[in-house]
Parts: C-alpha cells; sequence; structure tokens
C-alpha cells in the first residue's frame, strides 16, 4: 500500500437471515477478479461475538446504554416530522438509568445508546471537512444490540475497528451520520476514533446504486463481458455524475 498500510476484508454477515456463506465467498471472489488485493483477513463478524459481548458490559456497566421494548416501527409511527435516515427515538421512552444493571445478557431486548441531549458531534472528513452532526435532531438513541440477539451494526464496527488497529476508513457519504454516532461509542469506550473519508455515492439517474440494482453487480457486469477496467471507469463516471 502507498501509504505503508495495509487492507483488511472484514465480512459483515452478523444477520444469519440475510448473510450466507455462498454470499460471502462470491463476494471475495469478485474482489480478487476486480483486482483488489486484501493482505489481511477475511475476518467474519459473525465469529467475534465475544468481542461484541464484552464492548456491550463495558457499556452497559458505565451507563451509556439501556434495553427497550419499543420496536421500530413504534419509532416510525412516533416521529412528528420526516427525517432524511431515520427517525429519532422519543426522549420519553428512555428507561430509567441503571436499568440495564438489572440484565446480565443483551438478548430478548433491543439496547440502545443514550445520546447526548443536543450535544453537536463534530468531526473532520478527509473529503467533506468539517462534518457536524447534533444528537437529538439529526439522530437519537440509537440501536447497538438487538433483540434478536445480534450486535448491531455501530457497535460492530467500532469493536472490530479498534480491535484490527484500523487507522482510515472509506466509505459512502450516506454513512455520515452513522459516523457521528461512532464517534460517541469510541468515546464511551475511552478510544480514539479513526481518520475518515467518506466519497461520493455511485449514482444511476440520479439515484444511488443499492443491493436491488442487480443488473450492476460486479457478478452480472462479469458475466455481460466487462473487464475489470471496464468497471473502474464506469464506476468513476457513476460517481462523477
Amino acid at each position: 500500500m502507498q501509504a505503508g498500510g495495509v487492507a483488511i476484508l472484514r465480512i459483515e454477515d452478523l444477520d444469519p437471515n440475510r448473510c450466507r456463506p455462498e454470499y460471502a465467498d462470491a463476494a471475495i471472489e469478485d474482489l480478487r477478479w476486480l483486482g483488489i488485493r486484501c493482505q489481511e483477513g477475511p475476518f467474519y463478524q459473525s465469529r467475534r461475538r465475544e468481542l461484541y459481548l464484552d464492548a456491550w458490559r463495558k457499556l452497559r456497566n458505565g451507563g451509556f446504554i439501556y434495553p427497550c421494548l419499543r420496536s421500530r416501527k413504534d419509532v416510525a409511527q412516533a416521529a412528528l416530522a420526516p427525517h432524511d435516515e431515520e427517525p429519532v427515538f422519543p426522549v420519553e421512552w428512555r428507561t430509567p438509568a441503571g436499568e440495564g444493571m438489572k440484565h446480565p445478557e443483551p438478548r430478548g431486548r433491543n439496547w440502545r445508546f443514550r445520546v447526548p441531549d443536543a450535544e453537536m458531534i463534530r468531526f473532520h472528513d478527509k473529503n467533506f471537512g468539517e462534518v457536524n452532526r447534533t444528537a437529538l435532531r439529526d439522530f437519537g438513541d440509537f440501536l447497538v444490540w438487538n433483540r434478536d440477539d445480534i450486535p448491531a451494526y455501530e457497535l460492530a464496527v467500532v469493536v472490530d475497528d479498534l480491535a484490527m488497529g484500523i487507522t482510515e476508513i472509506v466509505r459512502g457519504a450516506d454513512l455520515l451520520t452513522s459516523t457521528a454516532r461512532q464517534i460517541l461509542i469510541y468515546r464511551a469506550l475511552e478510544a480514539t476514533p479513526p481518520a475518515f473519508f467518506h466519497c461520493p455515492l455511485v449514482v444511476k439517474d440520479g439515484r444511488r446504486l443499492a443491493k436491488r440494482d442487480s443488473a450492476l453487480s460486479l457478478r452480472a457486469l462479469r458475466a455481460c463481458g466487462c473487464s475489470p477496467r471496464d468497471i473502474i471507469a464506469q464506476a468513476r463516471a457513476l460517481t462523477a455524475m
């Protein structure tokens, strides 16, 4: 790597209903075909549960998280105004301080991070510059563990970044608010966040590409005869639109 670091391949396969081994195998093979080589990994999040449990205990013991029986549907129905990403969890639904200590394990309940009321979370992004997100306005108390006993994305990636010694994260601009949430977790765990670079999303006809756009998946493009060079050029063109 030009910067003197290494690239790590991490498979975020926490949800067993949506993440199948064959999908991970296909993704690894597609990346190799495209010419992307990682020096470490793959690491599978589904095999790292104890690390996430340890972080959950630290957050619970510190009073940063609390158990919650409210569903996503409950939160959506309670929203007073539309939000770009997700509705803000009502503060009146928070459980009393210390409630979390009654639970020796996370299963059976959603667990939410109690955000600092109205605090502005500031961070420097190497692409967008200074970024600000305000708690309870741009985002509310967010999930760190799901009631089906699966760690949430925000917690798992922070734990993995710390365990793997990640120093720089490159990801899409749609995760800028997630970065603000994760900075709160880093702070609660008394850890220093890595550097961030959020890149523009690949779009088509003004709409960002998603998994539903299977016609533009690497596997589909390969089947149509595209070369790695063709795909990289196409991605650059779509990003610039």
